[in-house]
Order: C-alpha cells, then sequence, then structure tokens
C-alpha cells in the first residue's frame, strides 16, 4: 500500500504535528474498517488524534483509499474550525479521489516529481 499526501495537506499536516506514522496508523484502520464515515467513490472521513490527546478532540482527514492500492491525504482540519466538509468540497473531494486512484503509474511519477503529491515513508 502506498500512501501520499496532497501538497496542502503536508503543509497543514506540519503545523498541527501530524506525524507520518500517525498518518500510516490511520491508513491500516480504514484498511480494517475503521473510519468515520464513507463519503462514496473511495473517499474516507478519518479522525486523526492530536498529539497528547484522543482522536475526539482532533483533526479530521479527508483520504482518498483503494485497499491493497493506495491512499491519499487530501484535507483536513480541526473539529474546532469547522464540523464538516461542505456538499461542494465533498464533490470536489470526491473527483479528485477518482482521479488520484485510477492514475496510471507512469502520470503518478510525474506529479510527485513536480512536487504536487510526497509519499509517506
Amino acid at each position: 500500500m502506498r500512501i501520499f499526501k496532497y501538497r496542502t495537506f503536508k503543509i497543514w499536516a506540519k503545523k498541527m504535528g501530524i506525524t507520518d506514522a500517525t498518518l500510516k496508523k490511520s491508513i491500516s484502520e480504514i484498511d480494517e474498517g475503521l473510519f468515520d464515515a464513507h463519503l462514496g467513490n473511495g473517499l474516507y472521513k478519518k479522525r486523526v488524534s492530536k498529539q497528547g490527546h484522543g482522536k475526539r478532540g482532533g483533526y479530521r482527514t479527508i483520504v482518498a483509499f483503494k485497499k491493497q492500492n493506495r491512499s491519499f491525504f487530501i484535507y483536513g482540519y480541526a473539529k474546532n474550525e469547522k464540523d464538516n466538509i461542505s456538499d461542494k468540497e465533498k464533490e470536489v473531494f470526491k473527483k479528485l479521489a477518482s482521479f488520484y486512484l485510477e492514475m496510471p503509474e507512469n502520470k503518478l511519477a510525474l506529479i510527485i516529481k513536480n512536487g504536487e503529491l510526497f509519499e509517506v515513508k
């Protein structure tokens, strides 16, 4: 399973202190069926804990996920900043999820090279 961060998500996660280890754990949990919502088209909402706190008051992430293939952290927000994503955001994220999850390897490599995506190590 390859795990990626969208450029703006990477910046946000670093600012919030969310580690790659935390992101890997979140993907393992989604793989086991532990997620907050399946939004369609391979798009999931997943809680991520705040350092030193539990998931309840932590962060929410929007993840494109395809079992035994790839996952992409697309968007993140703090629960105290907003309750949920809008319907319009959800539709945009669903399209983005389909785009990334179906992308051929050669195009994925180009997008990584251009700095739009970063692989979680």
